[in-house]
This record gives C-alpha cells, structure tokens and sequence, in this order.
C-alpha cells in the first residue's frame, strides 16, 4: 500500500470517502503541466468554443464549465441533432446531476457505447470535474462527430489508480493513453492516414464499409470454424479478448494455455487484460500495436477492431 499523493485537480479536495469501494483514476500532479496535455486542452477549448460560437458560449476551463452539462447539451443539440428537455441552467448538485445523466444516456448512445460499464466516464465522474473522464469524453466526441479535426497526437499521461476500501487507499500507477499518435514510420497497425486502408475505407460509403467487414468477418469464421465458434457482431464480441486470443492461436498455430487469460470475463478488468495479451501477442509476431488502446477494443471502437483484424486478414488471407 502507499501512501496517497495531493492530487488536487481543480476541483474541492478529492471526496475520497465518496468513492469508498471503488477504483479511481487521477493524473499525476506533474503531468498536469504537460505540454502535450495542455496542448490537447487547448484544442478541445477551441474546439467547443468555434462548435458553439452561435450560441455565444464560451468555455474557458475544461474543469469548471463542462461539469453542469450545460455545454455538453449544447454540444450534443449541435453536433448530433439531440435536443433534450432538461433545464438551461441546473443550479443545484442534484439538478445538475439528473440533467448530466440525461445528456451522458444520449451521448453515448450516440457515440455507440450503450453499455456505460466501458465508457471512461460517468455522471459523477464528469460532475466532480475529473479531468481525465472530461478529456476521454471530448477526444470521444470529437473522433464520433468531427473525425477530421487534428488533435494533438501521442498524448499519455502517467496516472495513479486508487482503490479505496476500510483498510485504507491502496495506489498503483500507470499510463493512460488519450491520443494516440497519427504518424508513424513503421508498420504498425496505426500507421497514418495516408497508409492506413482502415481510415481511408471508414471514409467512404456505408455499403463498401459493409462489404469489406463481411469479407474480414468471413475470413475470421472459417479460422474459427474448428473451434466450433461463429462471429457475428464484430466489435461486440471482440470486444472481450477472447476471440482475439483464440483467433491469434489458431492463426499462428500455438495453444493459448486458458490459465493465462479470462476464459469468461465478467467486468471490464479482466476483459482489458484479456485484450491486452492480445496485443501483446501480436507484437511477439511482428503486427506492431504500439498506438493500439486496448480500451478502445473494449468499448467496441469500430475502427480499432478493424485495424487489427484487418492486420492479421491481411497476414494470412492467402494462406
């Protein structure tokens, strides 16, 4: 166990106490600092405020003016044509609250996360003005809503992972991935846009997209076939790291031993270190997925799933 930093992160001092039996993830005071963080902040700043300037609203902390739901209902009206019946300006903790839960329901509806157990934000987290869950949910909608904008990429941030419970806080530390970066030299399964044939095909028309994941995923159930497993919905059921793994094992010919992953996961935990071998294991094998997010593997991020599919189609389709 060690001991637990000051981490005051613009907000009132951490109501740890609040989060009694849960897992939180805070940044690293000496990251906060960061240019790379700031820049990113910078941008999304810009970015609401040019996405709202009719509306004459103005942010100018990600911290302070995100956390009512204001803006993001703004936001959400704006850039998805979602126009809810809440309150313009909820004064109270609990009327900010039940606007937040609305706005959060209809956003990751439309972000394609209707499951909130793998989003990397919540309704308390975002009203206590979490920077970490702010900033994973406007890089979320800027990537559903305004794909082309261009972040600032290879943005990471060390951060410590605190487990309050009676006996005391518990803390690990680890490095969270906001960005990732947009052009690599390698050839690696996030190459730039300009390689990449999984960013260059999500551009184009619904029913080649289509075609192109009907002829991954046919490919993908003749390997499974002998396993007597069938896919049908791609980004839901790799979604857990459990295909993939099986999918890599049979594909490169070796037994992944059932003792080293969760052959049934049943939280996000275990299906991050179930998808987290995975990646590791293409990388033994050549597929580099330095820039690859297990996370957005299990929140079933379309195109993260068809990029390392499509890497190992690719591999093997002729064999």
């Amino acid at each position: 166990m060690e001991d637990f930093p000051d981490m005051h992160q613009g907000n009132d001092p951490e109501d740890i106490g609040s989060f009694q039996g849960e897992r939180r993830k805070i940044i690293q005071p000496t990251f906060l600092k960061d240019p790379k963080l700031e820049k990113l902040k910078a941008v999304l700043v810009d970015w609401i405020n040019s996405t709202l300037k009719e509306e004459h609203i103005v942010v100018q902390s990600l911290e302070e003016d995100i956390f009512d739901g204001l803006v993001l209902h703004h936001l959400l009206g704006r850039l998805a044509g979602v126009h809810l019946s809440v309150e313009e300006i909820a004064v109270t903790s609990a009327a900010q609250t039940r606007k937040l839960e609305l706005i959060l329901e209809a956003l990751n509806e439309k972000l394609g996360l209707q499951d909130s157990s793998l989003t990397r934000w919540s309704v308390k987290l975002i009203h206590n003005k979490d920077l970490l869950a702010t900033l994973h949910l406007l890089v979320a909608m800027v990537r559903c809503f305004q794909p082309n904008l261009e972040l600032p990429p290879n943005v990471r941030v060390e951060v410590v992972l605190l487990e309050v419970n009676r006996s005391g806080i518990k803390s690990e530390k680890e490095i969270e991935i906001l960005t990732v970066e947009s052009n690599s030299t390698t050839d690696s399964l996030s190459s730039s846009d300009s390689e990449d044939p999984i960013e260059q095909l999500l551009k184009l028309e619904p029913h080649k997209i289509n075609t192109v994941k009907q002829a991954i995923m046919h490919f993908v159930n003749k390997k499974m076939s002998t396993l007597g497993l069938q896919v049908t919905d791609m980004e839901k059921q790799f979604s857990d790291g459990v295909i993939l793994l099986l999918l890599i094992g049979q594909l490169e010919g070796f037994f992944v031993s059932l003792y080293d992953f969760n052959i049934t996961p049943v939280n996000t935990t275990e299906m991050l270190q179930n998808v987290t071998l995975a990646l590791d294991l293409l990388n033994d094998i050549g597929l580099p997925t330095t820039n690859i997010d297990p996370q957005d593997i299990v929140s079933q991020d379309v195109t993260t799933t068809l990029k390392v599919l499509y890497a190992l189609f690719k591999k093997h389709k002729s064999r």
